[in-house]
């Protein structure tokens, strides 16, 4: 009779473990807003990361293309600068996975500590039947009837255990896995933060390499430099600002078109008029292959109104800190530098009236007067977390940027 007791309390102990390990349900996420944010933030990083990377190839193919040693180092330049910029894009692609993986196994602990109890319980009493294998307690003295339903008992209740315990191992199978993926996610960022710190020495010592070859021309772009900082402390804004130097850039454009010197005839006599040539038509086109400086996520659109702010007159973009920012599109820069109240900032003048502006840079790497083609490296961003914006202007008027992007 004892015997018959302490099986079934056995019995009953498993069952009631099986029976609150069954009906326990995964722990949902409270977070799924930010989950969902996570995977959207995986998802753009990946499509920034094989945007970079088709210019890149694009870049490095017009690089090996070149005849001008100026344009090949402007490309090989701009291809340097999408590689680092790929290379971040896989970093917050990492990143973002790795938080979705940590997220899940938040649920799956979750999970697992509100079987936690049954599951103690069920390990103590598989534990003590160990003690005491199957065999032996068939053969233990009692009566022919304890015996019978004692290995009755034991024939149905493995099997049922076995059963109940199937969402618990598949749970401890997917731990496992998650632990996998996390770890090769992490070896893939540490992989892309070495890819990332050689690119940039690679980028240093092209820009390097660009400075010292462009020192004969330093006068001029002092000069220049000169002329943009009288005028950025002349101007009342930044509108005011980019308004002059839209001026300055159709009179250097009205100098440009100016037929050239004539020389005297050998015989005076037979001197004719000659017709001013008609100064060149601005295009009126946007520029062409326009892109955003900065790979990251979009903060603020063009037109929004934030709390206690004005219109936003272009968009701002949410980038990691020491991103990469590069050129929107080709032109010719009219101005680098600090400018009150919106950090560094770089002004690239595209022609026909196309101005772009980009501010809130900590490292600048252009200086007045450079052209550059789209994707030239212009700078860094500040550490931490930092937000660009970008501007893009048509005689003075702001534009959506984004109507202009590549497709």
């Amino acid at each position: 009779m004892i015997a018959r007791l302490s099986v079934t309390c056995l019995i009953g102990l498993l069952l009631l473990a099986g029976v609150e390990m069954g009906q326990a349900q995964p722990a949902g996420l409270q977070t799924i807003d930010r989950t969902e944010d996570a995977q959207q933030a995986l998802a753009n990083a990946e499509a920034q990361g094989r945007d970079a990377r088709t210019r890149a190839e694009a870049l490095e193919a017009k690089a090996a293309s070149a005849v001008a040693a100026a344009d090949k180092t402007a490309q090989e330049g701009a291809a340097l600068a999408a590689r680092v910029q790929e290379s971040e894009a896989r970093i917050a692609a990492n990143q973002a996975r790795i938080e979705l993986i940590e997220r899940q196994r938040v649920g799956l602990r979750a999970e697992l500590a509100q079987k936690q109890r049954p599951l103690v319980e069920l390990t103590a009493a598989l534990q003590r039947l160990s003690r005491r294998p199957a065999i032996f307690s068939v053969l233990r003295p009692g009566t022919l009837t304890d015996a019978v339903y004692l290995r009755a008992v034991l024939e149905t209740m493995l099997p049922e255990v076995a059963r109940r315990t199937a969402g618990l191992r598949a749970a401890i199978k997917r731990g496992e896995t998650l632990q996998f993926q996390a770890e090769q996610a992490s070896a893939d960022l540490r992989s892309s933060q070495g890819e990332l710190d050689l690119r940039r020495q690679h980028l240093a010592a092209l820009e390097a390499r660009q400075r010292l070859e462009s020192r004969t021309a330093s006068g001029t772009a002092d000069r220049e430099t000169e002329r943009a900082l009288k005028l950025a402390e002349e101007a009342r804004d930044l509108g005011g600002l980019i308004g002059e130097l839209d001026k300055a850039g159709r009179l250097r454009d009205q100098l440009a078109a100016l037929p050239g010197p004539v020389l005297r005839p050998a015989q005076p006599q037979n001197a004719a008029v000659s017709v001013q040539a008609a100064p060149v038509s601005a295009s009126t086109t946007a520029p062409t292959q326009y892109q955003l400086p900065v790979t990251g996520r979009l903060v603020a659109g063009f037109g929004t109104v934030g709390a206690g702010q004005v219109q936003s007159r272009g968009i701002s973009i949410a980038a990691r800190g020491g991103a990469q920012v590069v050129s929107p599109a080709a032109g010719r820069v009219v101005f680098a530098g600090p400018y009150q109240g919106y950090g560094t900032i770089v002004i690239i003048e595209h022609g026909g009236g196309w101005t772009s502006l980009v501010t809130g840079l900590a490292v600048l790497d252009v200086r007045v007067g450079r052209d550059v083609v789209t994707g030239s490296p212009l700078g860094q961003a500040g550490p931490g977390n930092p937000v660009l914006t970008l501007e893009l202007r048509k005689g003075g008027q702001t534009v959506n940027p984004l109507d202009y992007l590549k497709r």
